[in-house]
């Protein structure tokens, strides 16, 4: 199987799966607002490109967050410049947070709807050996799982499809952190999930990020038990932790979980200790105070923008 990189063109059928509109639907928007032109085959069949998937997600997103598909046609097609005043009052400047979706995540999107396992790790595997290991976690990864994530929450994706989906992509990044070299001097970044967090991947993606920075990492994945945190960093040492919290759910399973941690934390001297993640955001703009483990939103905060690499 091999899938083409330039000039690849998708039929109605597969934009439907890729979308999660209907063949219908999309001959609708076509017909009514015009909002592509595809080309067609000398047998009448509709053929569409990259693009013109990107600009019917992009009108389904803001669809969603509750424009008439007129507006949100004028919106896409003018760019993000509106002049009608009820378009600027319907919170475009806020709401337009599309990012363009390339082939490979189109193509990933649309095996993901079929849970073609096989499909997807070639896809990945060629997305990263074309793109490279940076540029494939932010061009290819990161918007999957972001889109995954938005299919799971509005309905088009079931449970089984979101996980599957999760896991492919899990496994995969696994994989290459086992091949990563580093120097055997190189300073240390234990990431750990916090106990009853299930979501690994995003803590996975932060450790090759840091890896990328010349840092020797250490995954807790998920759901570790309780104490092996402590027990880790006790026998490990590591210059850095980062916890991962990307759910409230610990935090509803141990109300006193962090509270632990943070005392713990106060005893590790050679250690810094972050929490991250939208649960931890979440969870501690409620007022509650940690002394020893900072709350943060990026690695470089964590890493302090050092690469490390001589």
């Amino acid at each position: 199987m091999e899938i083409e990189i330039e000039n690849t063109t998708y039929s109605i059928q597969q934009v439907s799966e890729i979308t999660g509109l209907s063949k219908q639907v999309i001959r609708k928007w076509e017909e009514r607002y015009q909002i592509v032109n595809p080309e067609r085959l000398e047998n009448g069949y509709r053929i569409y490109s990259e693009a013109d998937i990107n600009t019917f997600m992009k009108v389904k997103g803001l669809v969603d967050q509750g424009h008439t598909v007129k507006q949100a046609a004028y919106l896409v097609e003018k760019g993000g410049s509106p002049t009608d005043q009820s378009l600027l009052d319907s919170g475009w400047k806020k709401k337009n947070q599309y990012e363009e979706l390339n082939e490979f995540v189109l193509d990933l999107l649309k095996e993901g709807t079929h849970c073609n396992e096989a499909a997807m790790n070639l896809i990945l595997q060629q997305a990263y050996h074309q793109k490279g290991l940076e540029l494939f976690i932010q061009s290819v990864v990161i918007p999957f799982l972001q889109e995954v994530g938005n299919r799971w929450e509005n309905g088009q994706w079931g449970e089984y499809q979101e996980s599957f989906a999760s896991l492919t992509v899990r496994d995969f990044l696994v994989q290459l952190r086992s091949n990563f070299k580093y120097r055997e001097n190189a300073p240390t970044l234990l990431g750990a999930c916090l106990p009853y967090e299930q979501h690994e991947v995003p803590v996975l993606i932060l450790l090759i990020q840091a890896m990328l920075k010349g840092w020797k990492t250490i995954l807790l994945g998920a759901s570790p038990a309780e104490g092996s945190i402590e027990k880790t960093i006790q026998k490990l040492e590591p210059d850095k932790v980062i916890l991962s919290a990307t759910t409230t759910f610990p935090f509803k399973q141990d109300p006193a979980i962090l509270s632990k941690l943070d005392r713990f934390a106060s005893d590790c001297k050679k250690t810094r200790f972050y929490i991250g993640g939208p649960g931890a955001v979440r969870y501690l703009s409620s007022g509650k105070q940690l002394q020893f483990i900072k709350l943060t939103h990026s690695l470089d905060e964590v890493l302090n923008k050092k690469a490390l690499l001589e």
